[in-house]
């Protein structure tokens, strides 16, 4: 065995070493809500970075990765689950006010900021921009994964999550003008910024929209699941990759392709039993992905560095508030009436105040190259409004909507569904018991006495059922809203048999959602 060799796999026996630590130590904080009870009221994302930086202030660094390999590894099967999930015809709906966020609001951002920054705090134009840049984009990492923790109302998290998904892209390409502008290799220039900012993201929705199509007709013909599990994948990861490849956005590629797959291919290419297998296969991989990016995020923190420039944090996280504040609420109110979004006032407040940043900022910032002599104090702001959003923002946000009454009644919700699924369960026991009570080794008195038990049973159940139903309105609308949603999975279902059939090349357009408007 050569040196060249042996070397290698100590590095990779090393590097699987760190993965099972930090992966154990994820895992362990999983398990703290369940011993210590008061811990449950602390999100568990959040618990993770707390964790994370307990490690950080003892300096015990757990893992050390790259800015570009962190991105690498954990952004595309987030983003792609996040974006599975999404449902185009709800999104389409709320576009307008998407698209004004994630494109004005971050334009709006940056200069806040950096103006703040330049005027107040005496950074340079060139390093404020930066930082504005690092900061601009709400993290669709800490955001997804908080609002579905706190069980946010589907509209508002819809708002949320599209604005988190889609800024990402806006504000990576507005970075890397402002790095060439700072090392003084671009000049300030509005055509060629928007020509960058058009390639940047039209590469990633034409190699997202190929690849989205292209797998979608490929799963068409056969029903594996382990194989479709396997080509999501290996979808998510090579849309990033390729699209970065090309100098597009591997944010929007995945976004792209991944709308697609869950509105369209899901479709045309899954039965209804493979669709239910991916997606919890990708939840569980969320779950996976979430815990340890989030304990990493805690564990890179330099509390030295933090706290000699805590004064210009402190300002940036000032102008970061103010800005965000007049791009939510004024861009929100412009969207009602271009739009007629009909985003109310707590929505928007949440919206503004649930912003946090995340992994995406930290990596901005890591990457600011070396050459620039303030990269450190760029860092240390971006690290310390990061955790700023996180605990305090992040440990807020559950209060406000309780204060707001945006917060759904998550107890209330899973007993429901607890007792809805003990009836139906129960409803086919008796079914069984009915069918098997002509068997003659079974005797009558003792089949009609479990009978009775269960249907005594079954009673109790539908009663509690109905209280519940009776004092609570937001559980007779999710009962419509599950009735809709099963109305047009079973609509979509019936056209994708006759396309997988080869009557049809192509979906029809749904009936549903017209119907169900009147």
């Amino acid at each position: 065995m050569t040196p060249e060799t042996l070397i290698h796999e100590v590095t990779i026996e090393g590097n699987i070493k760190q993965f099972l630590l930090v992966l154990a130590v994820s895992l362990t904080v999983a398990t703290l809500p369940q011993i210590f009870g008061w811990l449950s009221k602390i999100p568990y994302t959040l618990l993770l970075v707390i964790v994370g930086l307990g490690l950080a202030f003892i300096d015990v660094r757990l893992v050390t990765l790259s800015p570009k390999l962190i991105l690498l590894i954990f952004l595309p099967p987030l983003l792609f689950e996040a974006a599975w999930n999404l449902e185009w015809p709800k999104l389409k709906r709320d576009l307008v006010p998407i698209a004004l966020y994630a494109v004005l609001g971050v334009v709006i951002s940056v200069a806040g900021v950096a103006f703040a920054l330049n005027q107040i705090a005496g950074v340079s134009l060139a390093i404020a921009l930066l930082v504005g840049a690092s900061i601009s984009a709400t993290d669709p990492v800490s955001v997804i994964a908080l609002f579905r923790e706190l069980g946010v109302e589907k509209r508002l998290a819809l708002l949320v999550e599209g604005e988190s998904l889609f800024n990402d892209g806006i504000a990576i390409v507005a970075f890397s003008f402002l790095v060439g502008f700072s090392l003084g290799n671009d000049e300030v220039s509005i055509p060629i910024l928007i020509a960058r900012f058009l390639a940047f993201v039209g590469i990633g929705v034409v190699v997202g929209s190929l690849i989205g199509f292209g797998v979608s007709y490929l799963t068409q013909p056969f029903d594996l699941p382990l194989v479709e599990q396997s080509l999501t994948l290996v979808s998510a990861y090579g849309t990033y990759i390729i699209v970065e490849e090309l100098g597009g956005s591997g944010v929007i590629g995945v976004v792209t392709m991944g709308l697609i797959f869950g509105n369209f291919g899901s479709q045309i290419g899954m039965q209804p039993s493979t669709r239910l297998a991916v997606t919890q296969f990708w939840n569980f991989l969320a779950f996976f992905v979430n815990s340890i990016m989030f304990l990493l995020i805690g564990d890179q923190m330099r509390f030295a560095d933090l706290g000699t420039n805590l004064g210009v944090i402190g300002i940036t996280v000032v102008a970061m508030f103010v800005t965000r504040a007049i791009a939510i609420f004024g861009l929100g109110w412009l969207s009602n009436r271009l739009g007629n979004s009909e985003i109310s006032l707590p929505d928007r407040t949440v919206i503004w105040w649930g912003g946090l940043r995340g992994s995406v900022s930290i990596a901005l910032a890591l990457s600011v190259p070396h050459v620039l002599p303030d990269r450190p104090k760029i860092i240390a702001i971006v690290f310390g409004v990061v955790l700023f959003t996180l605990l305090v923002q992040g440990l807020t946000t559950k209060a406000l909507l309780e204060k707001l009454g945006l917060l759904s009644n998550q107890e209330l919700r899973q007993e429901y569904l607890e007792a809805i699924a003990q009836r139906v369960a129960l409803n086919r026991v008796l079914k069984h018991l009915f069918e098997v009570s002509g068997d003659r080794k079974i005797e009558p008195e003792f089949s009609n006495h479990l009978a009775s038990q269960l249907q005594e049973k079954l009673n109790l159940l539908q009663a509690e059922i109905n209280q519940m139903y009776d004092r609570s309105p937001e559980l007779r609308q999710m009962t419509i809203d599950k009735l809709e949603g099963d109305l047009q999975a079973i609509e979509a279902d019936t056209y994708a048999e006759f396309v997988r059939s080869g009557q049809l090349n192509e979906l029809p357009a749904s009936v549903l959602p017209e119907i169900l408007k009147a």
